[in-house]
């Protein structure tokens, strides 16, 4: 049996049923699970952590990303671009990856992810050129160590036929589902303490039919996996629903099943109060990615009302392409921020935007096994150091998000350590680097 045994944290966030706060607190390990919490635990033979001076909390959840795009950061001609327009500008050279530069950039943007405190994340994979699969980034979550719950991501409807995407870029729909139900059979694990869970995810409405969405969702359900896309991102993607289904994004989502408890939608900037009360009451998910909606200029999401009205409410850097950036931690910061701007200076607390990037990207991925520090809970958690410069002079070290170090100390996964003293350990980050930029290099002179 493997024994860890974190001592002495200053405090322990733990995102419970009570959110409750503990000091001068030990944390027992035991074969990925947490045994005990409490202070002056003693367990034979376990490797001992020190959380002397530090603040512990759950690991952060990622909702939504697209791992591929860490290959393509700040790109000359999309920095300045809003959503269609930007996609136009990344469409040619995503074309030119293949399963190399899939499985690389998967490996950057995991350990981007970890150092930022992240131990589950999503991956939305929507095109597959050159024969690129999913396979390869299941394959770089499992080197990295982190838990994993990639999408079979898909775009059916290219240009020629109305659709946003370059034809040579989108797959047909039966192909798509064959290897969607291939994915799940050989890859997703529906157990507790699961590393990897597949889900189904047409790319938007705007890049797939109408009979690939309701096909998918059928699909997910018969193999009891959850559904994911984007919606209501911009003002775009609002005109071109009214434009093409004679409907909002919510009730084309409704129509065609994509509501429910077994779903989560990217984005949702531009939600009405109808399609927040849908939502609320179906209990379809929410994956919140503020910086990307700043960095494409497409609103502040309405996500202190959706909170308020019981939806569930994740939170997700996107893709580096459209964020540049994979930080969890400032993610979590800067939901606050906005809500902040949109709504008051009360409007979001600390701790409730890092309740939402725990226990609520947990919830939101269906993992009621993740999210909190709790008995019996898998043991996925962050350590915090709050003695550098970012806290010094903090009368309130628990309030990580105001006066906190933005990249974790240590990292567990499963009661794995994956990051230790700021530094990846579970596979070699400054090789994969030098890989990363030669492929970043190579995909430019094209």
């Amino acid at each position: 049996m493997a024994n860890t045994l974190i001592r002495n944290a200053q405090i322990v966030l733990t995102m419970n049923d009570d959110r409750a706060e503990i000091s001068d607190c030990d944390i027992h390990i035991s074969d990925g699970v947490i045994a005990a919490i409490g202070p002056n635990l003693s367990v034979a033979d376990a490797e001992i952590v020190n959380a002397d001076g530090c603040v512990v909390s759950p690991g952060l959840v990622n909702t939504h990303h697209h791992l591929y795009q860490t290959l393509t950061r700040a790109v000359p001609g999309g920095q300045d671009a809003l959503l269609f327009g930007w996609l136009q500008t990344l469409y040619p050279i995503w074309s030119k990856f293949g399963p190399e530069e899939m499985f690389v950039s998967a490996q950057i943007g995991l350990a981007e992810l970890a150092l930022s405190g992240c131990t589950m994340t999503s991956d939305h994979l929507y095109l597959y050129p050159n024969g690129s699969r999913l396979d390869d980034t299941i394959a770089a979550a499992a080197e990295v160590g982190m838990r994993f719950h990639p999408t079979r991501g898909a775009m059916s409807i290219g240009e020629s036929d109305g659709g946003l995407p370059p034809d040579h870029l989108v797959e047909n729909e039966a192909a798509i589902l064959n290897d969607s139900i291939r994915v799940i059979d050989a890859f997703h694990d529906p157990n507790p303490g699961a590393m990897v869970r597949v889900g189904v995810a047409p790319c938007s409405p705007f890049s797939v039919s109408r009979e690939l969405m309701r096909d998918a969702a059928i699909l997910a359900r018969d193999k009891g996996v959850m559904m994911h896309t984007h919606l209501a991102e911009n003002d775009e993607d609002i005109a071109y629903s009214l434009s093409q289904f004679g409907c909002r994004p919510g009730q084309y989502a409704e129509d065609l099943g994509w509501t429910g408890d077994d779903v989560w939608h990217a984005h949702c900037v531009k939600l009405d109060d109808r399609e927040i009360d849908l939502f609320a009451r179906s209990r379809t998910g929410v994956a919140h990615c503020p910086c990307s909606n700043c960095r494409l200029g497409s609103g502040i999401a309405p996500v202190r009302a959706m909170r308020d009205a019981g939806v569930p409410v994740g939170l997700g850097v996107d893709g580096s392409a459209s964020n540049d950036v994979g930080n969890l931690m400032s993610e979590a910061r800067q939901t606050m921020l906005l809500q902040r701007v949109a709504n008051g200076a009360d409007a979001m607390s600390a701790r409730e935007a890092l309740e939402i990037a725990t226990r609520g990207g947990a919830q939101v991925l269906g993992r009621d096994d993740c999210g909190q520090i709790a008995v019996g809970k898998r043991a996925d958690i962050a350590i915090w150091d709050v003695g550098g410069v970012e806290s010094a002079g903090s009368w309130d070290p628990a309030a990580l998000i105001l006066a906190g170090p933005a990249k974790v100390r240590d990292l567990f996964v499963e009661g794995r350590q994956i990051v230790a003293d700021t530094r990846m350990v579970s596979f070699g980050l400054n090789e994969a680097i030098v890989r990363q930029n030669k492929l970043a290099r190579k995909l430019a002179e094209l």
